[in-house]
């Protein structure tokens, strides 16, 4: 494990690099949120890295890269940017990439401004669709209200840790982990966002863009994700010719905590 930090222009991110570098693609990972770094994911990457190069990083504005930017540089596009040139700056040449939740949008604005920069695409535990698709399937699931109500009794002290993992034994475990990397939120606000003032994570059409992007592509997704409902990855699969779909049994949205072996696993044999 190797941790640096990485002028890419206007800001500096910092970067964790997991695996030694070798003849196949680095492994470039966008993380969710984007209200905290990348360290809650090294769990679904540290099984990986021992025979994959994996690069994660945290984006601007969260985690330890350059934080308090004005809300001007708080947007999506400049986010596709520093990956481009973080990219560029570790010589990394055509790279896999993986984009988690809503670094899976932002790896589909990714694909859409440099599709020849990624040789396979991995989206894990996200959606190409929008938050009224993700709403009407989340209606009618009791599961879903009853543990987004223990949520609310908790006044966010439970991070949402009993709606992102299914199996409530190790909700315990990963509010830890969430806690042990931190709580101090990223810049970027959801409130800016609820006000239409973020610009869309990946603009125009998703659908239509993974399909003129016309590469492999790994849909890798809890069954009961409670984030991303699981009916849109299927929908995404039927929609996307060269798309493969690995559900993870007995996990929700956080699929690499919950299960980091069959997790890791499914990366693998998609990457080979």
């Amino acid at each position: 494990m190797r941790d640096s930090f990485v002028d890419v222009g206007d800001v500096t991110l910092f970067v964790r690099e997991l695996g030694e570098r070798g003849d196949r693609p680095s492994l470039v990972v966008m993380h969710g949120g984007p209200d905290v770094g990348h360290g809650y994911l090294l769990p679904g990457f540290e099984p990986l890295a021992r025979d994959h190069h994996v690069v994660l990083f945290d984006f601007r504005g969260c985690g330890r890269s350059t934080r308090r930017l004005p809300d001007d540089e708080l947007q999506p596009e400049y986010v596709v940017r520093d990956t481009h040139r973080l990219i560029d700056k570790l010589e990394l040449g055509q790279v896999d990439l993986l984009g988690f939740s809503t670094g899976g949008r932002a790896a589909m604005g990714f694909v859409d401004k440099h599709p020849e920069q990624v040789r396979r695409l991995v989206l894990a535990s996200t959606s190409a669709y929008t938050s009224a698709d993700n709403a009407r399937h989340l209606a009618d699931w009791p599961e879903y209200h009853r543990r987004q109500r223990i949520e609310d009794e908790a006044n966010g002290a439970l991070r949402n840790s009993t709606v992102f993992v299914w199996d409530l034994s190790l909700a315990p475990a990963y509010l830890a982990l969430l806690n042990s990397i931190g709580t101090d939120e990223g810049d970027w606000s959801l409130e800016r966002a609820m006000q239409g003032l973020m610009h869309p994570w990946c603009p125009g059409d998703p659908e239509q863009v993974l399909r003129t992007l016309n590469k492999p592509t790994l849909i890798l997704h809890g069954v009961y994700d409670m984030g991303f409902p699981v009916q849109l990855a299927r929908r995404l699969h039927t929609a996307l010719p060269t798309s493969q779909l690995a559900v993870i049994p007995n996990a929700a949205h956080m699929a690499h905590f919950e299960n980091p072996t069959l997790w890791s696993d499914h990366i693998r044999r998609f990457l080979a």
